[in-house]
């Protein structure tokens, strides 16, 4: 019972989702991966390529690379299959957790580690980070697809509260939870759900994985909580503006969305099956289908429809997949992956450890443990079906 009422409560959000898109936005741009959104204005369009430019550039020491660092660019890690995507380079994150708390070691470096270091720093005896000695848990992140999270950045935070109400009921099997910033706004990006806004996501990740500083956060990392050794940093900080921070936050949010599979002629009937079996046997009550953007000043993103298939809350995955945790995310709880261009990659799950569909099915456990064993229940071929469904999203 408590099932079917969860399920009419998300469809009947669907409803309304699906109601506000208007008719002249009803099914997402068929962009190529990498393209900007369509109908950009003359100055969007200006900041889209000015922030190609920067996501592109390879940063050198002199500009303020590092000391230490994981990467030169930002398309060193988004280049796959074109540069906003994903890539092969992974991080790695490190944290401590005690029931109840989680440390991300701040006071040893931070949970990056970063793997390179400038020839200043190397002079110095200085080559990367080592792996914090109090970290509980230690993980590899692949880089997430960046195609289409302008959209996301743009879903009013009431429609992804509305999924945690509809959840939270009692004794319901799934009940994902919004996770928040100190100040309690709903964040939505990073595996944990870390970041509210693109801006901080940018940032966030200009900091850690290239080593430069920024106006709000202009002081250097240190090297596993030891101060850089004098003379390694020359560069006066901050290293990058405001305003470069802010172009490269534009490009990305002006990413299209990847145009899905279209269904049609032989194939309609097969994805309709395995989309019919996806909501049936319960994986629709997370990966939430679509979800509408509010209303925007770029009308490029204004109410528009995203093929999210994410709730954008997070969920308790089960032992198997518990590894690092944040301050709101125990090392179980992971943000419902967004199934949106799923098919540009081929590795799943945070760390890649899945390198088929199928095997990403089979790792889930906790919340969803009841929708992965209908999963398993099912013959084969049904089992394709599904896959194949989710192949073409």
């Amino acid at each position: 019972m408590r099932r079917a009422v969860l399920r009419a409560t998300i469809l009947t959000l669907l409803a309304v989702v699906v109601a506000g898109c208007g008719s002249r936005r009803a099914r997402d741009a068929a962009e190529k991966p990498g393209a900007p959104l369509a109908g950009l204005a003359d100055a969007e369009r200006q900041r889209f390529d000015a922030g190609y430019a920067i996501f592109t550039r390879e940063f050198t020491p002199a500009e303020g690379l590092g000391p230490l660092f994981i990467e030169r660019r930002c398309s060193n890690c988004h280049g796959l299959p074109t540069v906003g995507g994903t890539g092969v380079e992974t991080v790695t994150k490190a944290t401590r957790f005690q029931p109840g708390r989680c440390d991300v070691l701040d006071d040893e470096g931070g949970p990056v580690i970063q793997n390179h270091a400038t020839p200043l720093l190397e002079a110095a005896g200085v080559r990367h980070e080592s792996a914090p000695k109090r970290a509980t848990a230690a993980s590899t992140f692949m880089p997430p697809t960046l195609y289409g999270v302008g959209l996301v950045e743009a879903i009013p935070e009431e429609q992804i509260l509305a999924f945690e109400r509809a959840q939270g009921r009692d004794g319901a099997d799934v009940a994902g939870r919004a996770a928040r910033t100190a100040d309690g706004r709903v964040t939505r990006f990073g595996r944990k759900a870390e970041f509210a806004t693109l801006a901080e996501l940018v940032e966030g990740a200009v900091g850690t994985e290239i080593g430069l500083t920024t106006p709000r956060n202009p002081t250097e990392q240190t090297i596993n909580g030891r101060p850089l050794p004098p003379g390694t940093d020359p560069v006066a900080d901050p290293e990058v503006t405001q305003a470069m921070l802010d172009t490269l936050a534009d490009y990305i949010r002006l990413l299209a969305p990847p145009a899905r599979e279209p269904a049609t002629g032989a194939s309609r009937d097969t994805l309709a099956r395995g989309e019919r079996l996806f909501d049936r046997i319960g994986c629709a009550d997370c990966h939430v289908a679509r979800m509408t953007t509010g209303r925007n000043a770029s009308p490029s993103l204004d109410h528009r429809s995203v093929s999210l298939y994410s709730d954008l809350l997070l969920h308790d995955m089960g032992p198997a997949l518990a590894d690092v945790c944040t301050p709101t995310a125990p090392p179980s709880f992971w943000r419902t992956a967004p199934l949106m261009g799923i098919h540009l990659r081929t590795m799943y799950l945070h760390d890649g450890r899945a390198r088929t569909i199928d095997a990403a099915i089979l790792a889930h456990d906790g919340e969803s443990r009841k929708s992965r064993d209908k999963y398993l229940r099912r013959d084969p071929a049904e089992r394709n079906l599904l896959i194949r469904f989710v192949r073409s999203l």
